[in-house]
């Protein structure tokens, strides 16, 4: 455990992301009415200077910060750097988006934007690394708060207005909710700890426990978007400006898996490879009913923004898939699945973010015939979606094979039918899911557009960000060794 002097160095990422906010908002201010292409463009500078901060301060022991209040560990490395990315890649994106950043006062605002960007990639930074349950609390509603704020950004449009008084309502009561649950858990352990409060309720009655858990798990299941937390998600995501969506698809719901995980595996949940728990038994059964209602959903969606949004879900199914597994076979499960996921779900919305800007709309009828007036927007988000459904060659097909696999061992070393029933269950998920990602391109390529429809002309600077995205989709498909070296070094976590 290091001190308050000897946690400045290993803490860098965070400082430098409060420079940069600092940096942003000064600049912004200096220059009165600004420029969205120097405020985002510092924005991105900051980031990247924040990911080489966590590489040149690396170390290879886990170390516990300010006292044991925060982690530096190889896990935590991860989650950082995959917010980062999304980061620089939102706040690109944003420059020449009209939706966040209208032509009228997209300039003036663009500063507030990217340090709100920039605050958020913070934020999720602590919650991936929190270790007690003061360092949650704060990081959770440093992400969440300043998250309502950008989902109402678009001031002139109601529907951006919407989605942001839809996400203070349901984020207020599930952070209430989760704060009960850490009050029972500071009774039974006594102590803040992260994975003491833990071990208290995996060791205290089942009522007890049970109930500081499921109370918890409302305040979790609200930032991974699981049912029967998820009822925000598809109003958000459809009201939000759509590159904001991109990044709450990424972001928050990396940020929140890794605090879950670094909870359920101090408290004990994942170390065993016999019979299952009770606690392992509700994730699961949280892992099936998420995945299967986000899948059925969204084959009746004909809004694309809300029909990502039930992907989204679903797949936040998949990924509780890990949490069941063990850790030798979950975590590097979990890694891989959202590593891939990064790219494969933003080069979804980022194709979206691109037509939206060019006067497409956001409807499957918008949508029609696309594959001949748009054709690199459409190709992007064809070989997007098909990974998102797990098909080989592409990406999906990997992450999707390892969380399944993982389920699958943890049930040959002893769990029982219950995990074989799980790979089942998730291997018919993603035979649905193949049905509304398929209907997408069928309408883009083999649907008949508007006979007097415009030929789509995208931004350089989006066309640069669609391949930048879709071309890791397809080669990790095929390559997967830059990952899995990623991943074998982030699977190490600060010992409980």
């Amino acid at each position: 455990m290091l001190g308050n002097a000897a946690s400045l160095r290993p803490f860098a990422f965070e400082l430098v992301l409060a420079a940069g906010i600092f940096l942003v908002l000064g600049v912004g201010l200096l220059a009165r009415a600004g420029s969205r292409y120097v405020s985002l463009g510092l924005t991105a500078a900051s980031l990247v200077g924040a990911t080489a901060a966590l590489f040149a301060t690396a170390t290879p022991a886990a170390r516990g910060l300010f006292g044991g209040l925060l982690a530096r560990d190889a896990f935590g490395d991860f989650f950082k750097l995959l917010a980062a990315a999304a980061g620089v890649l939102v706040a690109l994106a944003s420059i020449a988006s009209q939706e966040a950043l209208d032509h009228r006062d997209g300039d003036r605002d663009a500063a507030e934007f990217g340090a709100l960007l920039l605050a958020v990639v913070m934020g999720a930074g602590l919650m991936a690394s929190a270790t007690d349950l003061l360092t949650v609390t704060l990081s959770i509603e440093l992400v969440s708060i300043l998250s309502y704020v950008l989902a109402a950004f678009s001031r002139r449009t109601s529907r951006s207005a919407e989605s942001g008084l839809k996400y203070v309502i349901y984020g207020g009561v599930a952070t209430g909710t989760m704060l009960y649950g850490f009050s029972l858990l500071y009774g039974l352990a006594g102590s803040t700890d992260l994975a003491a409060a833990g071990m208290a309720a995996a060791r205290a009655p089942v009522m007890v426990g049970g109930t500081a858990l499921a109370l918890v798990m409302a305040g979790f299941g609200f930032k991974l978007a699981i049912v029967p937390f998820h009822t925000w998600c598809p109003d958000v995501y459809e009201g939000a400006p759509t590159p904001i969506a991109a990044f709450f698809s990424i972001v928050p719901k990396a940020a929140g898996f890794a605090l879950a995980y670094r909870f359920f595996l101090g408290a004990g949940f994942q170390g065993a490879t016999d019979a299952p728990t009770p606690a392992t038994v509700a994730l699961a059964a949280l892992a099936v009913v998420t995945m299967t209602f986000g899948n059925l959903a969204a084959l009746a969606q004909q809004n694309i923004k809300r029909l990502l949004a039930y992907s989204s879900i679903a797949h936040a199914g998949n990924l509780l898939l890990a949490f069941v597994a063990t850790p030798q076979a979950g975590l590097p499960a979990l890694l891989t699945y959202l590593g891939i996921y990064l790219f494969m779900n933003l080069a979804a919305f980022l194709a979206v973010v691109a037509l939206v800007r060019e006067g497409v709309g956001e409807t499957m009828d918008d949508f029609a015939g696309l594959g001949r007036r748009a054709p690199v927007p459409a190709l992007c988000l064809t070989i997007a979606l098909i990974s998102l459904a797990g098909l080989p060659p592409l990406a999906g097909f990997p992450a999707k094979y390892a969380v399944i696999a993982a389920v699958v061992a943890r049930g040959a070393d002893g769990g029982g039918a219950l995990f074989f029933a799980l790979a089942l269950v998730a291997v018919l998920n993603t035979v649905i899911s193949l049905a509304y990602y398929a209907r997408v391109a069928r309408v883009m390529y083999f649907g008949d557009g508007h006979p007097h429809a415009h030929t789509v002309r995208l931004a350089p600077l989006h066309t640069v960000l669609l391949l930048l995205t879709t071309i890791p989709t397809v080669l990790l498909g095929v390559y997967l060794d830059p990952l899995s070296w990623l991943v074998t070094r982030s699977s190490q976590l600060l010992t409980p």
